[in-house]
């Protein structure tokens, strides 16, 4: 019987971040990409979420390699948690894997081969043979995937813009995408973020332009842009305006530091005069037309250093009405609110602030219709899965394939945690592989549905309360008790109210039900049960209730 291709989407599908495909053929497997997503209100206290990688761990004697289209959070981040269990070699761009060793060093015992690739390199990983073709994006380095199986090619897009100007004067290698189109592609997989954008993304060095015209009408103010730290060509174009306006340049933000140091090292970043690079903490020294500050916290970060200048809490600089901010990038979908309040707060003191719907300040790295048709045109797909977005971009994408041309039949919109399968002539579902998300907590992890999770949530929304008894340890009777402590469920004026409504609600659960004192667990449990009725029927909160219990002697 022949062997057939296996796709598992493991994440990136029906969602933004969180990126990672695995394609699996006999006894091999390659891993596109392991990003990372960000958490939402329903996860208090996390940092970061990743894949659940049950079954990549269930197969990695047979994983031979990880393919990185670019360098960017959500196509990398999830790498030092992948390694660990599902070691491989990585192949990326110089950039893509400087970036990594970044973020690698700050996970100490994690060992691996990292090969470079460029434009047009061909790698063979076990039966797959990468071919990396070059695709401009809002970060250098980027690569759209050729993959030739037994099958047939695959072309996944990467994420991708047409830019005919960029920055760097190489534009998306659409020769080859259209040579490799007409040899025949089996399956595209194509990005599918921007989607609802009519035309064509801006193209960077338009944002460049507009941005040197602000520098030019704010020449006696100081200014600020805030951008992404991984938007190497726009950090770029910031410093050749800085440069030909005379000022000297300071960067803050840990990731604006560590991209910018490293993007120099490798040559993807210039500067023509070192000595125009200052310190951060020297910026006060200097006249406020002799200065610009490149920083982070564009998306409104708790604790980056624009929220803190727009607070009045960042102790080296105040912010001020000679002072312009440019945010050059627009909100993270679920940032909107952050973003306004950082807004809001600049305005108030007095700043004059540019953002996107103001002037042409920040250029999506996404293709929009008119580029993705571009795309489907030049490649000639025989079947075709929109990735790189949540459901309604997919389904978008889908009807764009099929107002192309394409046979509705021929079109896949997966989930995550499918698995499908490519022959010559078919493409089609076969199974589920365990999938998910798995929350990273500081140096801990778990799950979305784990006890901790959802006693944060009822703590952030219900509050808790806090119950002390102490028992003889002999008769049973209450030696102490009970005392009540409540966070965030009463306000002050109703506590002289509850709080002996509650400890008259304990003493007479016991009465009723009796002490067992070998099932202390029991006694917990109908306290628990009769406090939070209590607060339900007086109160329409149902909090954590925490019963402490402490067994002692009549001489104690």
């Amino acid at each position: 019987m022949a062997k057939n291709l296996k796709i598992v989407f493991l994440g990136g599908i029906g969602e933004i971040g969180k990126n990672m495909t695995a394609f699996e053929y006999g006894d091999d497997i390659i891993v596109v990409d392991a990003g990372l997503g960000f958490p939402d209100d329903t996860m208090p206290g996390i940092d970061l979420v990743v894949q659940d990688v049950t079954w990549l761990i269930r197969n990695k004697d047979r994983v031979k390699g990880y393919v990185i289209t670019h360098g960017h959070e959500d196509h990398i981040g999830a790498l030092p948690y992948v390694l660990n269990d599902v070691p491989a070699t990585i192949y990326g761009s110089r950039l893509t894997l400087a970036l990594i060793d970044n973020k690698l060093r700050e996970h100490p015992g994690i060992k691996v081969k990292a090969v470079s690739v460029k434009a047009r390199s061909v790698v063979k990983i076990g039966e797959f043979q990468v071919e990396f073709v070059h695709v401009n994006h809002s970060v250098a380095g980027c690569f759209a995937l050729a993959i030739t199986t037994p099958v047939g090619v695959v072309f996944h897009s990467g994420d991708f813009k047409i830019d005919f100007t960029p920055v760097d004067g190489q534009v998306i290698d659409l020769t080859r995408i259209g040579e490799i189109g007409k040899k025949g592609v089996a399956l595209l997989m194509c990005e599918s973020t921007s989607v609802e954008r009519k035309g064509f993304s801006l193209s960077e060095t338009v944002v460049g332009e507009r941005i040197g015209e602000i520098f030019d009408r704010n020449k006696d103010k100081r200014i600020f842009v805030a951008t992404f730290s991984s938007n190497v060509h726009r950090i770029q174009q910031l410093l050749d305006i800085a440069e030909r306006n005379g000022r000297k340049v300071a960067f803050s933000g840990r990731s604006m530091i560590n991209v910018t140091d490293t993007a120099m090292k490798i040559g993807e970043m210039r500067v023509t005069n070192k000595s125009m690079i200052i310190d951060i903490a020297n910026v006060p020294n200097y006249k406020e037309n002799e200065v610009v500050v490149i920083l982070t916290g564009s998306q409104g970060e708790p604790n980056s250093a624009l929220l803190r200048m727009s607070t009045g809490e960042f102790n080296k600089i105040h912010l001020g009405p000679n002072d312009t901010v440019i945010l050059s990038s627009s909100p993270i979908p679920g940032n909107e609110k952050s973003v306004n309040n950082v807004v809001n707060n600049l305005i108030k003191r007095g700043v004059n602030v540019v953002y996107e719907s103001l002037a042409e300040v920040h250029a999506s790295g996404h293709a929009c219709e008119d580029e993705l048709k571009i795309i489907h045109s030049l490649i000639k797909p025989h079947f075709f899965i929109p990735v790189h977005g949540e459901h309604k971009h997919l389904k978008k994408h889908a009807d764009l394939a099929m107002r192309l041309g394409m046979n509705k039949r021929n079109i896949a919109i997966p989930e995550v945690g499918d698995m499908w399968e490519l022959s010559s002539t078919t493409l089609k579902k076969i199974a589920t592989v365990p999938s998910g998300a798995r929350l990273i907590d500081g140096k801990g992890s778990g799950t979305s549905d784990s006890n901790v999770i959802r006693d944060r949530m009822t703590l952030s929304e219900e509050g808790i309360c806090v119950i002390g008894i102490g028992f003889n340890k002999v008769t049973g009777a209450i030696i102490s008790g009970p005392d009540i402590m409540t966070k965030g469920l009463v306000y002050m004026e109703e506590m002289e109210e509850v709080i002996p409504e509650v400890k008259a609600v304990v003493i007479e659960t016991l009465e009723k039900n009796g002490i067992k004192m070998d099932d202390l667990t029991s006694v917990r449990n109908i306290i628990r049960r009769d406090v939070q009725g209590y607060f339900f029927a007086k109160k329409k909160r149902r909090p954590m209730v925490v019963t402490m219990i402490q067994m002692m002697c009549e001489t104690c």
